[in-house]
């Protein structure tokens, strides 16, 4: 029994020993694939992924003039009655482009109105003339009071100053005669003769300074009168309904004016005529459309650039533009003028079938360089490379 036993506590220990053993090998597996593990991490993190850096955004663009494309528009239902220009001719600010069938009525209307408002200002200066000429002898009649009664006036005082010396100098012979009566030097019938004469230069000048009286108050009040009939006659020159009626006049001149005015196309800006709408005789379409013109002075190209790579374009960076269908053989240089402040979804559209037909872009304005070499050619589908770099 006893060796039984040393038998199995032997073979116990044999089995502990590979236990232990065959787990030192297990942890030691283990150990080595968490070192690989974490060295190729390490590696891993500390290598560099480096991407090709842009340097040039491309895109889909059209030619168009400076300004964009203008159309010019008339009432709807209206007929051309002439068209003053050809496609292609250059026209400046403000000339006449085409005239309306309504032009001859409303130039008559026109004439109607200057001719009323002629008359009208005839009236008033007819008037005016007149009542100009009526003051005008309002201040003569108030001259002729005026000016004779002043001399008579003058003349009256004269006379009165002069009876009044006399009767002084009458006064003082009388004194004298008295005292010379009272020595007995003179007889009592000089002396009565000088009192009789003093009496007499008393009367005078009672009766003169009387009519001094007189002739103030009366030319005071034909002065009065005078000035009057002037100031009636200055009043009536206010003239409030001719002068209304001239007003109106001018307006409704301003009103046929501004509808003749309608009935004539005019250019917006300088610019050529790109394409005819609306032909001599023809009638103006519900689109409104006549004509549509451009300022192909200077050209530029559109460029539709995705939302993507917008961030990487702005205005100064060089472009040069090609025209995939060789409508023009060099290649264009301009330069990023505009970056738009909107998303659209695109117009130009590839000719490529698998081309995105629906991508969002932004408008970016090329000004070109050579413009005269696509100057014919709005709208002409273009390809766009802007240096980014």
């Amino acid at each position: 029994m006893t060796t039984g036993k040393q038998h199995i506590s032997s073979r116990s220990r044999l089995l502990g020993l590979a236990g232990g053993a065959i787990a030192l090998a297990l942890l030691g597996v283990g150990m080595a694939r968490i070192l690989n593990l974490g060295q190729a991490n390490q590696t891993a993190e500390t290598e560099v992924v480096t991407t090709p850096q842009r340097v040039e955004v491309v895109a889909l663009g059209r030619v168009e003039p400076r300004g964009e494309v203008i159309r010019l528009g008339g009432p709807s239902g209206e007929r051309i009655q002439r068209l003053d220009v050809s496609q292609g001719d250059d026209v400046q600010r403000g000339a006449v482009i085409a005239v309306l069938d309504s032009y001859d009525e409303r130039l008559a209307e026109r004439d109607v109105a200057a001719a009323q408002l002629s008359e009208a200002q005839q009236q008033l200066r007819a008037q005016t003339s007149v009542g100009e000429a009526q003051i005008q002898e309002a201040q003569t009649r108030l001259q002729q009071v005026e000016e004779p009664s002043q001399f008579e006036l003058d003349a009256q005082q004269a006379r009165a100053r002069e009876l009044e010396a006399s009767l002084d100098l009458a006064n003082q012979d009388l004194q004298r005669n008295q005292r010379l009566y009272a020595e007995g030097a003179i007889s009592r019938q000089e002396l009565d003769r000088q009192e009789t004469q003093v009496q007499q230069l008393r009367e005078q000048l009672n009766n003169a300074q009387a009519s001094l009286i007189r002739l103030e108050r009366s030319l005071q009040a034909e002065a009065r009168n005078a000035q009057a009939q002037l100031q009636s006659e200055r009043a009536s020159l206010t003239l409030s309904q001719v002068q209304s009626a001239v007003a109106s006049a001018e307006q409704n001149l301003k009103l046929a004016e501004a509808r003749l005015e309608r009935t004539l196309i005019r250019a917006p800006q300088d610019g050529r005529i790109l394409r005819i709408l609306t032909h001599s005789g023809e009638t103006i379409g519900q689109d409104g459309g006549v004509l549509e013109m451009g300022d192909t002075s200077q050209m530029y190209v559109v460029a539709e650039v995705y939302e993507s790579d917008i961030g990487l374009v702005e205005p100064g960076q060089q472009a040069t533009i090609t025209s995939r269908n060789n409508a023009f053989d060099q290649t264009l240089t301009g330069t990023v003028e505009q970056v738009g402040w909107q998303i659209f979804k695109n117009d130009v559209l590839d000719d490529d079938p698998a081309a995105n037909a629906d991508a969002r872009v932004v408008e970016v304005k090329v000004r070109l360089n050579q413009g005269e070499a696509v100057a014919s050619l709005t709208n002409l589908q273009v390809d766009v490379r802007i240096e980014v770099r």
